[in-house]
């Protein structure tokens, strides 16, 4: 079974996905899913946290996709892929709260469940390069 903070990303996922998609207001995107999610509080500010950090970080998270996936033009991926790159990057460069591995970790099963058939390692490639950056 998938763990809470797990579910949590997924929120924010969800968020950013429709954010970026049809360019409906961030905050009422979040407050109407954490209505529907039935996640505590502490999640539900976990979700905040994440959605309002990569809205608020989402140039420089942008820049460090188009330069550790230089093949691949920002529109040009697939709107859940960027957005899983972009939350994961948001913890692994700006939020510094779990171990990368982890955060790699998650935004793999993201992938996997959410994007297309090579997703998972797509973002896996990408997220390695950053985690290299990271660790420096």
């Amino acid at each position: 079974m998938k763990g809470t903070r797990h579910k949590a990303r997924a929120t924010a996922l969800q968020a950013l996905y429709e954010v970026d998609s049809v360019s409906r207001n961030a905050g009422e995107v979040m407050e109407r899913l954490l209505a529907e999610g039935n996640l505590s509080e502490e999640y539900n500010a976990f979700v905040r946290e994440l959605v309002e950090g990569v809205i608020r970080n989402k140039d420089e998270i942008d820049r460090n996709i188009q330069k550790f996936a230089p093949a691949w033009p920002l529109e040009q991926i697939a709107i859940i892929d960027r957005n899983i790159l972009r939350l994961a990057i948001f913890e692994i460069l700006f939020d510094n709260k779990v171990p990368v591995k982890v955060a790699v970790s998650e935004a793999v099963e993201l992938a996997k469940g959410y994007g297309s058939e090579n997703s998972g390692k797509f973002v896996n490639g990408v997220l390695g390069s950053v985690s290299t950056l990271a660790s420096r």
